[in-house]
């Protein structure tokens, strides 16, 4: 039995079963069919079946390059997110999990790895420039004043 073509034929589960989406009862069932009840291990072959291979397959039809940009990963991002917290729920698993944990690590290091943490880039070549020229400039303002001063003779004004 696939967890596509799992059903629920009015008997009633010999455990709870969530509520919160029209899709729970397909879930339950495929878990008291294959596991007996709503174990990790039904969870992640949920998880795997359902919401890892969609995010799987649209990551890796994207460029890898476009993989750091946040505009094109959020959605199927958020997607799965959701995808692994609806599935938990409705198996009455608590959400996050470790399993849960576990699954967006490991998205996170095949992904997201060489993705920069922080967008830090340089400030225009203008600014760098104004931010360089004042010092030097103030320098030898610096010293004509010190001189200035000095030639007064007693130090004093």
């Amino acid at each position: 039995m696939t967890v596509a073509n799992a059903t629920h034929e009015d008997s009633t589960l010999p455990f709870a079963c969530g509520n919160n989406s029209h899709n729970c009862m397909v879930y339950c069932s495929f878990c008291d069919e294959s596991f007996g009840e709503p174990t990790m291990s039904c969870l992640s072959t949920l998880l795997d079946h359902l919401c890892l291979n969609n995010f799987y397959t649209t990551m890796t039809s994207l460029n890898s390059t476009d993989w750091c940009s946040w505009s094109n990963v959020s959605g199927l991002y958020s997607n799965l997110s959701l995808c692994t917290e609806e599935i938990s729920d409705c198996l009455e698993i608590p959400w996050p999990n470790p399993l849960v944990e576990q699954t967006f690590v490991n998205i996170h290091s095949s992904f997201f790895k060489d993705c920069p943490s922080e967008e830090l880039s340089d400030p225009p070549p203008v600014i760098v420039f104004a931010l360089v020229i004042t010092p030097i400039c103030l320098i030898p303002l610096m010293v004509g004043l010190v001189v200035l001063k000095t030639k007064n003779g007693d130090g004093s004004s």
